[in-house]
């Protein structure tokens, strides 16, 4: 413990002040529901997607991209901004939507009635079943695809909300939680590095659902857009999930879903996308 903080006594009551969450204070409260009337905007294609290019935010861009790239011309979709920081994610539509007021949340138009889906990974599968593409056939491979599916699900907040949080976005440093979850984030690539030392991809040489899933969260921190911490982690020494993760950041599909509802951060930026031809003009590197 630091001389220069005085150990912090639980009350028996928790009791929540607004100030407390330092930049997100605004955003974040301890109960769930609607803050604000918002009816959400219906565009012309059967997926509506409402979102945001975090980590999450891009798992289901970069799937619909692939989809498209793959000549599924039904997963068209309409894409629209959702600004968490001011607090989208309260408004009436979203919450109708996803009740957990996170992104992303997609509503799918082509059934009767039309279908909500939230949570990521349950997007990735719904789409991934609905199209019949980026899972594997072979039982052992699929199998293999929904274990590291469900792994990134479960390990992902140890990296963003808990090595992210304490690292760059708390009001303070503080030794102890950015010692636990960073020891937390380089066991997980370490987990990456050891099954990709013998598998081209994570559910082994077929590119699926579960690359995407875990890429936009350990591709990036390894490639440095992700917290600025590449060098502070040393993830040089993860050599084989670097190799991974630059073999995906050049599919073309990646490179457009990654900018699809960016609305910060260096680079391109598109903040609605209803069409292959919003992508004209923007540098995907």
């Amino acid at each position: 413990m630091s001389d220069n903080h005085q150990e912090y006594v639980p009350p028996t009551v928790w009791q929540w002040e607004a100030k407390s969450g330092g930049q997100f204070a605004n955003i974040n409260r301890p109960i769930a529901g609607a803050t604000h009337e918002k009816t959400l905007e219906v565009g012309n294609h059967p997926l509506q997607l409402h979102s945001l290019a975090t980590p999450n935010g891009q798992k289901v861009t970069i799937m619909l991209e692939e989809l498209l790239a793959m000549g599924i011309r039904e997963a068209e979709y309409d894409a629209y901004l959702i600004n968490i920081g001011e607090g989208d994610q309260f408004s009436s539509g979203f919450v109708d939507i996803n009740p957990n007021s996170k992104i992303p949340a997609l509503m799918d138009h082509s059934t009767t009635p039309p279908t909500r889906v939230f949570e990521s990974g349950a997007i990735l599968q719904y789409l991934a079943e609905k199209f019949d593409a980026l899972v594997p056939t072979d039982h052992q491979a699929k199998t293999e695809c929904r274990n590291w599916l469900f792994w990134q699900m479960g390990s992902a907040p140890y990296l963003g909300g808990g090595f992210g949080h304490f690292y760059a976005y708390a009001p303070t440093k503080m030794q102890y939680p950015i010692d636990r979850f960073t020891m937390e984030t380089k066991r997980q690539l370490d987990v990456l590095d050891k099954h990709l030392a013998a598998n081209t991809y994570m559910a082994g040489e077929e590119y699926s659902i579960a690359d995407i899933a875990i890429w936009t969260w350990y591709g990036n921190l390894v490639l440095g857009n992700l917290y600025n911490a590449a060098e502070f982690l040393d993830v040089a020494s993860y050599q084989h999930v670097v190799r991974w993760a630059k073999l995906i950041e050049q599919r073309p599909a990646v490179k457009r879903g990654r900018v699809v509802n960016r609305s910060f951060g260096d680079g391109a930026q598109l903040h609605e996308r209803h069409d292959a031809s919003d992508f004209d003009g923007l540098d995907l590197g």
